[in-house]
């Protein structure tokens, strides 16, 4: 895992939520497709997110965003109980450190994080010290989709 040298993390600004919705939308239909179905992920990511709630939703949690050569290489946020909301990294930049170092910045200043962690991304909590709390079974659009809710403390 070489992290690249010229990562930045810096603060959500509300002009990032358009790039963040299509981050998430390829992510998803991409690093996660080896895990899930594509009615799945249909109902995970579809086409037509509510731009207006994620904005708000983001702005509201303490939303950090990682840019690498200026392009926009993942994004996560938690809120003030330590529910770390979202964790993406941009499908062209897996494996490369961001995800952690977002994660070490996001964790900051709570004694407790819990977040809902898809298949894909279990094994990184995994080796992050968090624990599977239990299996959980989302609903989105009627479709079925396997999470875990997990839990680290420090």
């Amino acid at each position: 895992m070489n992290m690249p040298s010229d990562i930045i993390i810096r603060a959500y600004r509300p002009a990032d939520c358009p790039e963040l919705l299509r981050l998430f939308f390829d992510t998803v239909h991409t690093v996660n497709a080896r895990d899930y179905s594509p009615e799945q992920l249909d109902a995970w990511a579809g086409g037509r997110p509510d731009t207006e709630a994620w904005g708000r939703s983001l702005s509201e949690h303490f939303t950090l965003v990682a840019e690498t050569s200026g392009i926009i290489s993942g994004f996560g946020d938690i809120d003030n109980s330590g529910y770390l909301d979202r964790l993406y990294v941009h499908k062209d930049f897996q494996d490369m450190g961001i995800a952690a170092a977002l994660c070490d910045r996001l964790e900051m200043g709570h004694e407790r994080i819990t977040t809902y962690a898809s298949i894909t991304a279990r094994p990184f909590f995994l080796k992050r010290g968090y624990r599977v709390v239990r299996e959980n079974r989302a609903v989105r659009q009627g479709i079925e989709l396997l999470n875990y809710f997990m839990e680290k403390t420090l």
